[in-house]
């Protein structure tokens, strides 16, 4: 019996060859169709922040005295880098206050803060204990948003005043604060918010992983530098292009708000002291749809940068790349208020659903790969001589999309070589190039991982641990849920 089913089989596909003919073509028409359209979706948003990249121009200085600085550090577990962060801070922002949120460190993160506070009347520690301490970023910085505003005067200028996000390994350029309030920035009454650059300053590091082997280092340096472009260019691009169509996103580091901005958000029922979403995996990004739902206006700036730890373990990558995703598919819950919105032009509202899009086109795609192999291989096994003309017919196009797909990403390794690294060879930017590529495809797994998490209704989150702590035996190394 067994030995018969594959006769039954083909003696079904020869008396049904025509229609089973035509229902693969159309199939993989389909297929290709919609590979073609998410090549060209990408093409055309990378066109744009390649041209929004090229043609950016510095803005003149702005005034800092003009306001008053709150420079806000969530902290959880962060003995190893507190200290340097603090003093990093202070000698770019000798007159900012500066707040950190101590969400239930188990480790001497509190005992830092307190032993820097004692010589510096400007530093303030906000301390959170559970239950109410771990649940989230967005919470951390809601206690910190509290404080200050009960510190300020009641007759204080509140538009006046700007709180600056810093990750606890994050250290601002000289500079930064006059970059803020530039007459393009925070020197324009109507914006609510800034975003300045990223950078990996651990990016020249010629062994990130010391007493391991060359080939892990090599594993590891090639990690961080693909990180420093992501950021530095790629990103950088993407958030000028978003600078022109009114639909900047705000980032965990490096993010500078008016306190204005914040307590508009506090106005809506149920918000009151919290403006920040408090169980959002990108509170960062979600608080900047809502900044701008609100009515304000949000810009990027490229004349300052915010430096950071590139992550060297590719598990702890993915594993925060997995977070970003999660976050990013739970936006997809403000399509209907950005599209009503009249705060967003058409090209903002395209740009926005684009970037929504994004994880969930990566899975569809991780779901067709297969189903396209599939098809393919049957249409082989049943019908070769219709299966190759169909190949011979279209394959090249699909040849020809995957290769002009590269090429953005290569041109990216050329850019990040002029802006960052103008000493090195030409090649080094091809290979730089190359590499992002490569690099580009975590997207994938990612996505998936998240959409997989989803699915299984797992929504907590974790701190991604920093290179200098070591791992303990157990210490858990996924997001938490």
């Amino acid at each position: 019996m067994p030995d018969a089913l594959p006769d039954v089989l083909h003696g079904y596909a020869e008396a049904h060859r025509s229609g089973l003919v035509q229902l693969a073509g159309l199939v993989s028409l389909a297929l290709l169709a919609y590979m073609v359209l998410v090549f060209g979706r990408f093409l055309l948003y990378w066109a744009g922040s390649r041209h929004a990249f090229r043609h950016d121009r510095p803005a003149d200085p702005g005034d800092p005295a003009a306001f008053q600085w709150h420079l806000v550090i969530p902290c959880r577990d962060e003995e190893a880098v507190v200290a340097q962060t603090l003093a990093g801070l202070r000698a770019v922002a000798p007159a900012a206050h500066l707040w950190v949120v101590d969400d239930d460190s188990e480790d001497a993160t509190r005992t830092l803060v307190l032993a820097a506070a004692a010589h510096d009347d400007r530093i303030h520690l906000v301390q959170r204990r559970r239950p109410h301490a771990r649940i989230g970023k967005g919470a951390a910085l809601n206690a910190a948003y509290r404080e200050i505003s009960a510190a300020l005067p009641a007759a204080a200028d509140r538009s006046r005043v700007v709180l600056g996000i810093v990750d606890a390994d994050g250290r601002l350029d000289d500079g930064t604060l006059e970059a803020v309030c530039t007459d393009r920035a925070m020197g324009r009454p109507d914006t609510g918010a800034v975003q300045i650059g990223v950078r990996m300053r651990n990016a020249d590091d010629e062994l990130p992983l010391p007493g391991r082997g060359r080939l892990a280092n090599a594993r590891a340096r090639a990690l961080v530098r693909m990180q420093d472009i992501e950021f530095r260019v790629s990103n950088t691009g993407m958030q000028l292009l978003r600078r022109r169509t009114g639909s900047v996103g705000l980032g965990g580091n490096g993010q500078f708000v008016r306190l204005s901005a914040l307590d508009s958000l506090t106005a809506e029922e149920g918000r009151e002291g919290r403006p920040w979403p408090e169980r959002a995996l990108l509170e960062d990004y979600e608080s900047g749809l809502e900044l701008r739902l609100a009515g304000w206006r949000l810009t990027h700036v490229t004349e300052a940068q915010v430096s950071q730890e590139g992550l060297v373990s590719l598990r702890r990558f993915l594993t925060q790349r997995t977070r970003w995703a999660q976050g990013n598919m739970q936006c997809l819950r403000y399509t209907g208020r950005v599209l009503r919105s009249p705060h967003y032009r058409a090209s903002g509202k395209a740009e926005v659903l684009y970037t929504f899009l994004q994880p969930v086109v990566c899975v569809l795609l991780v779901l067709l790969t297969p189903v396209s192999l599939a098809i393919t291989a049957t249409g082989l096994a049943l019908f070769p001589e219709e299966t190759a003309d169909f190949q011979l017919r279209f394959g090249p196009y699909m040849a020809v999309a995957f290769v002009v797909a590269t090429l953005p990403m290569v041109l990216w390794g050329f850019a990040y070589r002029r802006l960052a690294h103008p000493g090195r060879s030409r090649p080094a930017g091809l290979l730089w190039g190359v590499l992002l590529w490569l690099y580009a495809y975590h997207l994938f797994v990612v996505a998936t991982r998240a959409a997989v998490r989803l699915l299984l209704g797992r929504n907590g989150w974790a701190k991604t641990r920093r290179n200098a702590e070591r791992v303990a035996v157990g210490a858990p190394t996924a997001l938490e849920g």
